[in-house]
C-alpha cells in the first residue's frame, strides 16, 4: 500500500486547495505560546487528500495516510522509516525518536485518515499529542465529517486545536478547473458542468468521474466542445447495478 503519496501530481486550483494552503500557512506561523494543531474535515469525496497533498509539497511536509489495519506500533514504525530512521523496538522509544527527529527537521506532519488513530483509542491519540507538545511542529489531522465530534472525547487533545477547517463541496468554478486539468482538449460549456456538480451533490470525486465520462464520449464522437444537447439523456457516471438473478 502506498503510504506517502506522490507530491508532484498536478492539482487544479480548487477552493479546498486554497483552504489547505491557508491553514498550513497559519499553523506554520503559530506563536510560540500556542499549539500548531489543525483539523481538516469533511465528507468523503470532497478532495481533502488531494488538497493537502498539494499543501504538503509547498511546505515540504511529511504526509502520512494512516492505514485501517494499523496498530500504534505500526504507525510509529512507518513514520520513522519515512524519516530515514531505524525504528527502536518499543513504542515509547520510537515516540522519542520521532520527537527528536521532527524537532530537528522542523517539518510539518500531516496525518490523513486520522479517524483510524481515534479508533485505536486514547493512548494513540495521546501519543500524537506528545509529539505535538515536545516536537513543536505543525500537525494537521485530516478526517471525515465526524472527526471534530470524536476528538471531544479527549479534552486535553481537543483544546490544543488551533484551526478547525471544513472542506467545501465542489463548486462550478472548481469543476471548470478540473475539466481544464483532466480534459483540456475538450471545451465544457458551463451549464454542463453546473448540471454535473448538481447531480454529484458537490462531491468532487463524482465530478471527476463525470468529466472523464464526457471526455470519453467526446473522443468517440470526435467532439471538441460539449453542450447540454450533447449530454441530454446521458449519465455522467454509472448507476449502481441491481443484483442479478439466475
Amino acid at each position: 500500500m502506498e503510504v506517502f503519496m506522490a507530491l508532484d501530481a498536478p492539482t487544479a486550483p480548487l477552493g479546498n486547495v486554497a483552504l489547505a494552503l491557508e491553514m498550513m500557512n497559519r499553523l506554520v506561523n503559530t506563536p510560540d505560546h500556542l499549539t500548531p494543531l489543525g483539523v481538516f474535515y469533511g465528507f468523503p469525496g470532497y478532495g481533502k487528500t488531494k488538497s493537502f497533498n498539494f499543501a504538503a509539497n509547498r511546505h515540504s511536509a511529511l504526509y502520512l495516510e494512516v492505514g485501517a489495519s494499523w496498530t500504534l506500533k505500526k504507525f510509529c514504525q512507518i513514520v520513522l522509516k519515512e524519516l530515514g530512521e531505524t525504528p527502536e523496538k518499543t513504542v515509547s522509544d520510537m515516540v522519542e525518536q520521532i520527537i527528536q527527529t521532527i524537532a530537528i527537521e522542523t517539518r510539518p506532519l500531516i496525518l490523513d485518515e486520522f479517524d483510524h488513530i481515534t479508533n485505536m483509542g486514547e493512548k494513540s491519540v495521546n501519543v500524537v499529542r506528545e509529539i505535538l507538545d515536545k516536537a513543536r511542529c505543525p500537525i494537521i489531522l485530516i478526517g471525515e465529517e465526524g472527526l471534530p465530534g470524536k476528538l471531544k472525547k479527549w479534552p486535553r487533545f481537543d483544546s490544543r486545536v488551533r484551526a478547525w477547517v471544513a472542506a467545501k463541496a465542489c463548486t462550478v468554478q472548481d469543476a471548470v478547473s478540473l475539466a481544464k486539468l483532466y480534459a483540456g482538449d475538450v471545451v465544457f460549456n458551463e451549464p454542463v458542468l453546473a448540471d454535473m456538480v448538481s447531480q454529484a451533490k458537490g462531491v468532487t470525486r463524482r465530478v471527476c468521474h463525470g468529466i472523464e465520462t464526457v471526455r470519453e464520449m467526446a473522443e468517440v464522437k470526435g467532439l471538441t466542445e460539449i453542450t447540454m444537447e450533447d449530454v441530454a439523456g446521458k449519465a455522467y457516471w454509472q448507476s449502481r447495478p441491481n443484483m442479478r438473478r439466475l
